[in-house]
């Protein structure tokens, strides 16, 4: 008779991640996650307009601190965030080939490009200020003086489809916003969370203060016109959703955001066409920075 007994393996249990914590969602509700063939991978939570509303909470909460941390300081946390994701890189690896139903290969090279994106934002936070402000020339005895800063709260509807998008695509999204000094409320794409969900397991063991980085799994047209409306979000970045009119797509998004005054990112028009692995520009850094200027009188 064998000694050996078999046993179960234990499965992860995916959360939420919301001001720095784990909840489930606030209905207890889960929605099963497949991989490329249909079969099952996951039980993810099912994100609410509670969930949302309560994220933003968060995300307001922590606005002051992280703004008010320097440039250099934000650098340092973001550069944390890559040798995180560096040691659970086999992890990420498996989760975004079986999320996307690509080789390991190529999953292992999509994870090593975000951990080069997070250290590509890690250079930029002190350096963004030379390229967004400046001293203005002025005719009369005055300084004049313009600096950006951070415009807020910051919701994100993250890349749902296209080559990449579970974690490059969602690093590409968030961490510009971050690394100027906004927080985030992040709806993740719906049909691929799990590498979203444990990268907040990545940033709970960073350096990135609670409600920096609020990360919500569920239905998308649940979650995102809560974002577009809520009057405590400063600014919509749409990347994820739909190029098209109707519920949940960018056209009603944009028109709920026109009610607040929110600065927006439109999606493109085929998700499908874009490249996440094309080299990031300073686009993203500058669409949520707000621009302040100073006039000061010259010494005699």
């Amino acid at each position: 008779m064998s000694d050996v007994v078999s046993r179960l393996d234990v499965l992860k249990t995916y959360k939420l991640y919301v001001g720095g914590k784990f909840p489930r969602s606030e209905s207890g509700r889960v929605y099963e996650v497949t991989d490329a063939k249909g079969e099952w991978l996951a039980n993810a939570p099912l994100g609410t307009r509670k969930d949302a509303r309560d994220a933003v909470v968060a995300a307001r909460a922590a606005v002051k601190g992280w703004a008010g941390t320097t440039a250099y300081n934000r650098g340092q946390v973001l550069y944390r965030v890559a040798e995180m994701l560096q040691g659970r890189r086999e992890q990420f690896a498996a989760e975004v080939a079986l999320s996307e139903g690509i080789g390991p290969k190529k999953a292992a090279a999509l994870v090593d490009a975000a951990i080069d994106r997070w250290v590509w934002y890690a250079g930029w936070t002190d350096k963004v200020a030379q390229i967004a402000g400046g001293a203005n020339p002025v005719a009369g005895p005055y300084f004049n003086l313009s600096t950006p800063e951070p415009t807020g709260v910051v919701g994100i509807v993250a890349p749902q489809a296209g080559y990449g998008h579970s974690l490059l695509g969602l690093v590409s999204v968030i961490a510009p916003a971050i690394a100027t000094g906004n927080t985030v409320v992040v709806a993740a794409a719906a049909d691929a969370p799990l590498p979203a969900l444990s990268l907040g397991e990545v940033l709970a063991t960073s350096d990135v203060p609670g409600g920096v980085v609020n990360l919500l799994s569920g239905r998308t047209a649940d979650i995102a016109p809560t974002l577009a409306s809520h009057q405590d979000i400063n600014a919509l970045d749409l990347t994820g959703a739909i190029a098209a009119d109707g519920p949940g797509a960018a056209g009603a998004l944009e028109a709920l955001a026109a009610d607040t005054l929110k600065r927006v990112i439109r999606p493109e028009l085929d998700p499908f066409a874009q490249d996440w692995t094309n080299a990031p520009g300073t686009d993203r850094l500058l669409s949520f920075l707000e621009t302040k200027t100073v006039w000061h009188p010259m010494g005699i």
